[in-house]
């Protein structure tokens, strides 16, 4: 059995790709959703100062009077920072601009590296007996971001269907290489999934083959369409599991929460 499940402590998946418009977001609060329509406890971190995964699971920009920078900097405490969202099992730490700041609050302590690691491990976590924490990281590899590696037990990274989509792999797969040699030599790689993909196109498939004879196993089985019900939802502060339940980009985020816990089952035997 995983260390995770034997403590009893959450399994914290960073998403992240240093490139923009991949559908990270995207897939952190629909697998989020996903997962807790199956019963999960879910917590989503928001480390993007842009804050988009707060805004599309409805958390307004008023009710954000505590955030990651509180959980990184302040040591707010949990119950203020931990947030409800419409969806049951699902909760969050949102953001604001405010932690555009952070890399350069970090930059100053010694422990800059590991911040995120020992808020996401104090005590008082145990409480909200969390499945899952994701982390919704900034589409750069800035210091947030290694922060959200150093804390994770493994990363998730979406992969446009597009040219060039694996070529934009090779930095972040040199900082994760630096980070298990750093600070985290347990950090693997949960998997990486194909987004946006349209299967009437053949540059999505001649991608999908790319990637999958380069990484082979570590390319998920589900893929992510490309569906305008997915792009619809943000503007519906919902995830597309409740915006669209029946709709194809649901379906296909139910079915990667489906191998993600079941990709657990196989590394905890």
């Amino acid at each position: 059995m995983s260390d995770t499940k034997r403590s009893g402590r959450p399994k914290i998946i960073a998403i992240a790709n240093q490139k923009g418009g991949v559908g990270k977001t995207t897939t952190t609060i629909n697998l989020g959703s996903a997962l807790a329509e199956t019963g999960q406890r879910i917590l989503i971190v928001d480390l993007d100062p842009q804050g988009n995964a707060s805004t599309g699971l409805g958390i307004a920009l008023d009710d954000r009077q505590y955030t990651t920078y509180d959980l990184l900097l302040d040591d707010a405490p949990l119950e203020k920072i931990i947030q409800e969202t419409p969806d049951d099992n699902l909760k969050i730490i949102p953001s604001t601009t405010d932690l555009s700041s952070a890399d350069i609050d970090l930059i100053s302590n010694q422990k800059r590296s590991f911040m995120l690691h020992s808020a996401l491990r104090q005590e008082e976590m145990a409480s909200f007996r969390f499945d899952y924490v994701l982390i919704d990281c900034p589409p750069s590899l800035n210091l947030l971001t290694v922060n959200a590696m150093v804390a994770a037990h493994s990363m998730l990274i979406p992969l446009q269907s597009e040219f060039f989509a694996l070529e934009g792999l090779s930095q972040l797969m040199r900082t994760i290489r630096e980070v298990r040699q750093a600070a985290n030599p347990d950090l693997r790689i949960e998997g990486i999934v194909l987004t946006m993909f349209d299967s009437r196109n053949n540059l999505s498939s001649m991608v999908e083959k790319d990637a999958r004879d380069n990484l082979g196993d570590l390319i998920f089985h589900t893929r992510i369409p490309r569906n305008v019900r997915v792009s619809e939802a943000p503007s519906y502060a919902m995830p597309v599991t409740r915006y669209d339940p029946a709709s194809k980009g649901a379906e296909a985020y139910r079915a990667l929460a489906t191998e993600l816990m079941q990709n657990q089952q196989i590394v905890a035997a």
